[in-house]
C-alpha cells in the first residue's frame, strides 16, 4: 500500500506499507506523509514553500535543495512570529485611539491566533528539516 493522504479523523492518513515506520511526530505538517513513504520530500518542499512568500516559488534552487529550504522557512515563520508578538505588545498603545475598544479586541484576538499558527507552523518546519537531514521519529510509550 502507499499512503493516502488524509482520511476523515485522522490527522495523517493510515494506509502505509507494513515494512515502512509510518510515525509522525507531534506538529507534523498535515497532508505531508511521513518522511519514509517515497516522495515525501515533493509534498514537504510544497508544504515548505506553502509558508513562504510567493516569490520563492521563482527559484529552483529551493526545490533541488529542500534542506535548504526548511532551513530558511523556519528562519522565516521565526520572523512572522516575532512580529506577532511585537504587533500584540503595541496594539493598544499604537491603535488604542483609532479603534474602538470591540474592534481592539477583535484585533488582539486575531493577532493572538495568527501568532499560534505561525508558531505551530515553525515546529512543523523543524520537524521537516530534521527529516531531511536523516532524523527517524520513533513513538514514545
Amino acid at each position: 500500500m502507499r499512503w493516502v493522504g488524509r482520511r476523515a479523523g485522522c490527522r495523517t492518513g493510515t494506509a502505509y506499507s507494513a515494512d515502512v515506520n509510518t510515525h509522525v511526530p507531534p506538529g507534523w505538517p498535515p497532508g505531508v506523509p511521513p518522511a519514509q513513504v517515497p516522495g515525501w520530500e515533493d509534498r514537504a518542499v510544497g508544504w515548505l514553500l506553502d509558508h513562504c512568500p510567493p516569490d520563492y516559488r521563482r527559484y529552483a534552487g529551493w526545490r533541488k535543495n529542500p534542506v535548504a529550504l526548511a532551513w530558511l522557512t523556519q528562519r522565516h515563520l521565526a520572523g512572522q512570529v516575532a512580529v506577532m508578538r511585537q504587533a500584540y505588545r503595541e496594539a493598544r498603545v499604537e491603535l488604542g485611539e483609532q479603534v474602538t475598544p470591540e474592534g481592539l479586541a477583535e484585533i488582539l484576538t486575531a493577532v493572538e491566533a495568527e501568532g499560534l499558527r505561525l508558531v505551530a507552523a515553525q515546529r512543523s518546519a523543524a520537524l521537516v528539516h530534521e527529516a531531511l537531514r536523516g532524523r527517524e521519529f520513533i513513538p514514545r510509550l
